[in-house]
């Protein structure tokens, strides 16, 4: 961890230190992206795949500043769970910034695949008289700040009457389910990649800081891209980027979601544990050293809480790495 900013002159802990100059910002990347796609990877364009989220919006916003509309093809890949309010907000986005925007179905290549077979095997496991159909969802079982372990997830299945049921989801269970789910983010890789040879553009990576440090990605899906031009900032920062760059308010203004299962999910319930905003605060504070305390009289928590999310963060982390880790070797290849 970098030395607490105090030691060098900084004010103490507050929510002010994820304050961003939106435009300086926006400059920056911008500059980056013209000059590493044209120069460094001699690439004439970019393909953003757009979810209806602010982060993919914020992406597709910077590389339509940098590169010109006629230069940006976005994509939108919905599968079975995606839901039409995305569609429109992709749809909005682009028509806004003039780019062109394609829409792949991948739900036809994910069934012979054994996607939804294996998916539907895994909940029936735990749920027996689940029926392909049924909406469901996985979700963090407890408050991470009042615990001292590392997150368990629960199966939630929506039976027929409308009511949920709910129950620990066993190991193996757990890995087929989640082994299935991520065949989605791999296939919306493979056509990202397709439209981007076909015309020698580059494939933008959309994770924000959270995401990109604490392994909330998919290793040869969407962590897999050419550039990651917002990786460095934290998801608040993104907001705020959001708005300079004038992305539409139904983007802005919807809540950070997965759209992985059928039911409704927040990112909060499917992995980070905590509201973003309390999350980057605490991630910000973990990479400074700030005490515990100081973070706890800030944020009004209890240190043990603060602490209780510094493990947490450790153990994302520690996923992170492994993620980001390249293919190993048995001795340096030059």
């Amino acid at each position: 961890m970098t030395p607490h900013p105090v030691s060098g002159g900084r004010p103490p802990f507050s929510r002010e230190v994820l304050a961003l100059d939106p435009a300086a910002a926006a400059a920056r990347i911008q500059e980056w992206l013209r000059t590493t796609i044209a120069r460094d990877l001699q690439r004439r364009g970019a393909v953003v795949a757009t979810s209806g989220g602010v982060d993919s919006a914020v992406c597709a916003a910077l590389c339509q500043r940098a590169l010109g509309s006629e230069r940006v093809h976005a994509l939108f890949l919905p599968g079975r769970n995606s839901t039409p309010s995305s569609r429109e907000r992709a749809q909005e986005l682009c028509a806004g910034l003039g780019v062109a925007l394609e829409e792949v179905d991948i739900a036809a290549a994910l069934e012979p695949l054994g996607c939804y077979r294996h998916r539907d095997a895994a909940i029936a496991s735990v749920f027996p008289a689940y029926r392909p159909g049924d909406r469901y969802k996985i979700a963090i079982a407890g408050g991470v700040l009042d615990r001292d372990r590392a997150n368990v997830f629960d199966l939630v299945v929506e039976r027929p009457d409308g009511a949920e049921q709910r129950a620990r989801l066993p190991l193996d269970a757990y890995l087929q389910l989640v082994a299935a789910t991520n065949m989605k983010q791999r296939a919306r890789k493979l056509l990202e990649y397709h439209a981007a040879e076909r015309r020698n553009y580059a494939v933008i990576g959309t994770p924000n800081r959270l995401e990109y440090e604490l392994g909330f990605f998919v290793r040869g899906g969407d962590g897999l891209a050419d550039l990651k031009p917002i990786a460095h900032l934290y998801k608040t920062q993104v907001f705020a980027l959001a708005e300079h760059l004038g992305v539409p308010r139904a983007i802005r203004e919807a809540t950070p979601s997965t759209e992985t299962y059928s039911l409704p999910q927040t990112q909060q319930e499917f992995y980070f544990a905590l509201p973003y905003q309390e999350l980057d605060l605490l991630l910000w504070a973990h990479r400074h050293a700030v005490p515990p305390a100081e973070v706890a009289a800030a944020m009004g928590l209890r240190a043990d809480q603060v602490e209780r999310g510094f493990a947490d963060i450790e153990r994302k982390r520690h996923v992170a790495a492994r993620l980001h880790r390249a293919a190993l070797l048995v001795e340096d290849v030059a």
